[in-house]
């Protein structure tokens, strides 16, 4: 979260209707159908910067804290659609991490992931728009606050940057290579997206790794200046690493010009290159999701994908809703491959 091709939509009037839906689920339906699914309800707004996994028969998703009012926002839904609230996971930002970054809020851009035996949650802290800024880490065995193994462990300190270095350590994404490897990509603004490897056991980075920069805006591109890159994701498909960034501006409701780019690799280290072969180290990426002046949700960005069971890829992002005043929604798409092997989203609900 930092100072920071549209979806092809079916008419409303052939959207299934919830009575319907419902039925369907009680029937064994899949949790959400090929292609447009019911407007989501219940606890979406406001989101920023969400992430979503599946535990069980559940999914849980998990965005940036509210204001100073909660840390961390935490929902769960059985079947993407009706999300409610749950507490957050850490009840306060960790004093470490309040003592590295004076004036900070709210904990900022999780990510979770299933590893091990354990789900690991990263999470970055800082204050809009500085460089002062950390990326930490919390562990737990399961996310349903109702069971008794429930518990959030705090492990402390990922990755810092301070002001007038190379980078900003916000927007943390976990990622696996196909060797087994594990990584984080993070960074927003200043020297764009970064990779670092991981020690497996400890999930911080490992002895002797060096940070490396994999995507960056060119120069004089940037809307507004600066290099307004952010909120990286790297996706595994098709024998290639995909990197999901957003570009441009966010937080600014309906005027927001916050959207989606993609561009893939063979190796997870890059180098990354959109559709058309420009490096995304030099200012490329393929727009995956942009919305036009009239559309309803305005600035989709910061996106997590999950591949659930059924071998089914969703989008989780933000957008802001133009109905309701420029709100800060949850928004989930699928995500398909075309004939050429590139992503498209399909289907989100509006």
């Amino acid at each position: 979260m930092g100072p920071l091709g549209r979806c092809s939509i079916m008419p409303r009037a052939q959207k299934p209707g919830r009575a319907l839906w419902l039925a369907l689920l009680l029937i064994g339906a899949a949790p959400a159908p090929d292609k447009v699914t019911p407007p989501l309800s219940g606890d979406i707004v406001p989101t920023h910067d969400p992430v979503l996994i599946r535990e069980g028969d559940r999914y849980y998703a998990y965005s940036t804290g509210q204001r100073g009012r909660v840390p961390l926002v935490a929902r769960r839904s059985p079947d993407l659609i009706q999300w409610t609230a749950l507490p957050s996971p850490l009840a306060a930002i960790p004093g470490w991490a309040l003592a590295a970054v004076p004036g900070a809020r709210d904990i900022w851009a999780p990510d979770i992931s299933r590893v091990g035996g354990r789900y690991w949650l990263y999470y970055s802290v800082s204050t809009f728009g500085k460089q002062r800024s950390v990326i930490g880490l919390a562990t737990a065995a399961t996310l349903d606050p109702a069971s008794p193994h429930y518990g959030w462990r705090d492990e402390g300190m990922v990755v810092a940057s301070q002001e007038g270095g190379a980078f900003n350590a916000i927007d943390p994404a976990f990622a696996r290579d196909r060797q087994g490897g594990q990584w984080l990509a993070f960074g927003s603004f200043w020297d764009g997206i970064q990779l670092v490897r991981l020690d497996p056991r400890t999930g911080k980075p490992a002895s002797g790794t060096k940070i490396r920069t994999i995507a960056r805006r060119a120069a004089g591109e940037s809307e507004g200046g600066g290099n307004a890159i952010e909120a990286p994701f790297i996706v595994d498909h098709g024998g290639w690493y995909w990197l999901i960034v957003s570009f441009d501006r966010c937080c600014r409701g309906v005027k927001s010009s916050y959207h989606l780019r993609v561009g893939r690799a063979r190796s997870i280290e890059g180098p990354y290159r959109d559709r058309e072969g420009r490096a995304m180290l030099d200012g490329g990426g393929t727009v995956l999701l942009q919305a036009g002046a009239t559309d309803r949700y305005r600035g989709p960005g910061h996106a997590g994908v999950l591949r659930d069971r059924d071998g089914r890829d969703y989008l989780i992002h933000h957008a802001y809703d133009a109905e309701a005043d420029g709100a800060s929604t949850l928004r989930i798409a699928r995500l398909r491959w075309d004939s050429q092997g590139w992503p498209f989203v399909e289907g989100e609900a509006s």
